[in-house]
């Protein structure tokens, strides 16, 4: 692994001593939780505590301290990187009512960053520290070439929340407060990440993933998947655990970190932790470090006062995590990459529907089948995504529960192959691969294996062979083959010896299905299927 990916952005050496304080909350401020009502699936906040206020002197010492600590300059900016000046000195409140943007909104040209090249430095305490330069943020996601692929990535974080009671994930477009524009929201009520989870998360090389049967190993995730489909993230948390509530608020900004001219990733976070004798929010890690990393949140967020902040964890429960992606990704014709707006009920990407070469009678079929359908409409996609899902688990887009969808229950004429897979002669696995003609054989020109990893779909309708002369048309299967390694990006497996291997079964699995069915099947099905 290159050693950037595994720099610790946010040694705990550079966060010093720790401190709590009491933040002032506006009157009535309230903890939500969530009540899911019948049919409709919309979450209403309701009342778990009122936040005591501060007086007005006591209010009024706090703001005098948090200009004071704005004008020493002494203060981290960031709880992953220290030592830099505070992004906005003027107090913790921003005025702008236009939400900043990348200088390019194309993603494919957005990496020419002109900054200098991040290297080792020297801090004060004589310690040295790889930085990761911010166009390392652009470069590291341009491994998603297709951007289900990114949201994909994010929803399997929910997915794995599933253990930790997680019930469902919301996909929806929101906006931006500051300018109206559309946003990409994704939220779930799985155990939300405490201030120390927030920290990895938002840095490279982490994963605290220890199940064998997690989707997401490598830390990365999130990182690519969001910067992939807009130049902002802004992410709330909340964790409760036996001991305390925390919430937790960061923000990765390609946007912030090349309009300032960052030769270093910084990540501003603020912490609170929930003080029940006192029922008051405490501010963690200090009073100083907290007012300059709010004063970067106010500023580059969506979000310009501390309260309007706050009320973004109103819907989410004692628990859970909120991700919104805004200045979203530009297409080549300056449109908006992701289509809110073709199908209230889906997001689609802007395009026409797969072109399929076959007699205009069957032209039809073939272009509403999923298989041509579901790399433009997001629905269709998320409906084929995980080979299971638990009864108790929802994936709701745009307000409508995603309906599951069984690649092997649009076949006939099924087998059930078995298939062992050996490397330097021992038995890497069993892999069970259901085989069959899709029911619409011979009218669609649709072929090839859907491949899951862990119950994640990483290969759709994979074509291992190619027919000119109809032979293996309509031909289609599903296996899970976690006994090989999905690449980084999760759209595709490693090229090692034991998938080029699973290549060449699946190959040969193909003609011969195909062979037999057409020696077995009565000739006016043979003739049917095109044998």
């Amino acid at each position: 692994m290159n050693c950037v990916e595994i720099v610790d952005l946010s040694s705990d050496d550079e966060l010093g001593e720790v401190d709590v304080k009491p933040v002032k909350l506006e009157p009535g401020t309230v903890v939500g939780s969530t009540t899911k009502q019948k049919n409709n699936h919309r979450f209403q906040p309701v009342e778990l505590v009122k936040y005591k206020t501060q007086s007005g002197k006591q209010a009024s010492e706090e703001n005098k301290s948090s200009n004071n600590a704005l004008s020493t300059g002494q203060s981290s900016t960031s709880f992953l990187e220290q030592g830099q000046s505070p992004g906005d000195d003027t107090g913790v409140s921003s005025t702008s009512a236009v939400s900043p943007a990348p200088v390019c909104r194309q993603f494919w040209k957005a990496g020419s960053y002109e900054g200098g090249l991040g290297s080792k430095v020297t801090l004060q305490n004589s310690k040295n520290y790889l930085h990761v330069h911010p166009l390392f943020l652009h470069s590291n996601a341009t491994s998603h070439k297709w951007a289900f692929g990114a949201i994909a990535e994010l929803l399997d974080n929910a997915i794995d929340e599933i253990q930790n009671g997680a019930t469902f994930v919301i996909v929806d477009k929101t906006s931006n407060p500051r300018d109206g524009s559309p946003a990409l929201l994704i939220q779930d009520d799985g155990g939300g990440m405490d201030p120390e989870a927030m920290r990895r998360c938002m840095s490279f090389g982490f994963s605290d993933k220890k199940s064998k049967s997690a989707i997401g190993q490598y830390g990365n995730g999130f990182k690519t998947s969001s910067m992939r489909l807009g130049g902002d993230v802004i992410v709330f948390s909340r964790h409760l655990d036996n001991r305390s509530l925390t919430q937790s608020i960061g923000l990765l900004s390609y946007t912030f970190l090349t309009r300032t001219g960052h030769d270093r990733i910084v990540v501003p976070m603020v912490d609170y932790e929930l003080n029940v004798s006192t029922g008051m929010l405490d501010v963690l890690h200090g009073r100083e470090h907290f007012v300059s990393n709010l004063s970067i949140l106010l500023q580059w967020s969506p979000y310009s006062t501390e309260a309007e902040l706050l009320k973004q964890f109103d819907d989410i429960g004692s628990h859970g995590t909120k991700i919104i992606i805004y200045n979203l990704w530009l297409n080549n014709d300056r449109d908006s990459e992701l289509d809110f707006d073709s199908d209230p009920k889906d997001i689609r990407i802007s395009g026409d529907t797969k072109k399929v070469n076959t007699i205009p009678a069957w032209k039809a079929v073939n272009e509403q089948h999923i298989a041509s359908r579901y790399h433009i409409s997001l629905r269709v996609y998320l409906s084929i995504l995980y080979l299971r899902i638990p009864d108790t688990f929802r994936i709701i887009l745009r307000g409508e529960i995603v309906e599951h969808h069984n690649i092997a229950d649009d076949l006939k004429f099924i087998e059930y192959i078995l298939y062992r897979p050996q490397s330097f002669g021992s038995v890497e696995g069993t892999v069970v691969c259901t085989i069959g003609f899709l029911k619409e054989a011979p009218q669609v020109n649709i072929h090839g294996f859907c491949v899951y990893h862990k119950n994640r779909l990483i290969l759709p309708f994979w074509q291992v062979v190619s027919y000119s002369d109809s032979r293996g048309r309509g031909v289609v299967g599903v296996l899970e083959a976690n006994f090989v390694e999905p690449t980084h990006n999760k759209q595709d497996f490693e090229r090692t010896s034991l998938f080029q291997k699973l290549e060449g079964r699946l190959k040969e699995m193909t003609w011969e299905y195909w062979t037999e069915q057409c020696r077995t099947t009565c000739s006016v099905e043979s003739n049917f299927l095109g044998c």
